[in-house]
C-alpha cells in the first residue's frame, strides 16, 4: 500500500508524490493530464520547485484516494485535555 511509505515523515512531500506516481507505473504526463495541469507544472511539484494549491492538493487526493493528511504524510497529533 503506497500510502505507508511516509509514516514515520521520512518522506518529503516531492518525494511522496514521485513515489505515488511510479508505484503505479504512471508518467508525469498521466497524472497532469488527469488532474488538469500542464506537465512542467506537475514535474516542479516532483522536484520540490513549487508547491501546489489547495485545490490541485484536492485534486491529487482524490486521484491517489487519500485524504488530504495522507497525501501531506501528516499524522494528526490529538491535543490531551487536563
Amino acid at each position: 500500500m503506497p500510502e505507508r511509505a511516509c509514516q514515520g515523515g521520512i518522506m518529503r512531500f516531492c518525494e511522496y508524490l514521485r513515489y505515488l506516481r511510479e508505484s503505479r507505473g504512471l508518467k508525469q504526463k498521466d497524472v497532469a493530464e488527469k488532474i488538469d495541469i500542464g506537465v512542467h507544472t506537475y514535474q516542479r511539484y516532483e522536484y520540490g520547485e513549487r508547491e501546489p494549491q489547495l485545490s490541485t492538493l484536492v485534486a491529487l487526493a482524490d486521484f491517489y484516494d487519500l485524504s488530504l493528511d495522507e497525501l501531506a504524510c501528516r499524522e494528526r497529533k490529538r491535543k490531551t485535555r487536563n
